[in-house]
């Protein structure tokens, strides 16, 4: 069982408005925010539903190789809700949802 996970992003405050608006239609706010002067190394923000952030980003390099990080939701509506909450919050299109036979 995963407790947490987390990717870096090259440019962290518009990476935390992205996911918080992509993220909103499947219940997870922004719960956690620790600046670089606390953690010593980089600003952190934490996702998740309450009260656990499950999915944090920090500043830095992103990842080399890309990272996959997928979300589990309770409906196929649900789906769909994020993937236009990500277009609509600047993300790109890399295939709409469905159902992937593999």
């Amino acid at each position: 069982m995963i407790d947490h996970t987390g990717i870096s992003v090259s440019d962290f405050v518009p990476s935390r408005e992205f996911y918080r608006q992509a993220l909103a239609p499947i219940g997870y706010t922004l719960l956690l925010e620790i600046p670089a002067t606390v953690t010593g190394k980089t600003d952190v923000a934490g996702f998740g539903e309450p009260p656990k952030p499950d999915f944090r980003i920090g500043r830095g390099q992103p990842n080399r190789p890309p990272l996959h990080v997928a979300f589990r939701v309770g409906t196929r509506k649900l789906v769909d809700d994020f993937y236009w909450a990500a277009l609509a919050a600047g993300g790109r299109d890399k295939g709409a949802p469905g159902i992937r036979a593999h």
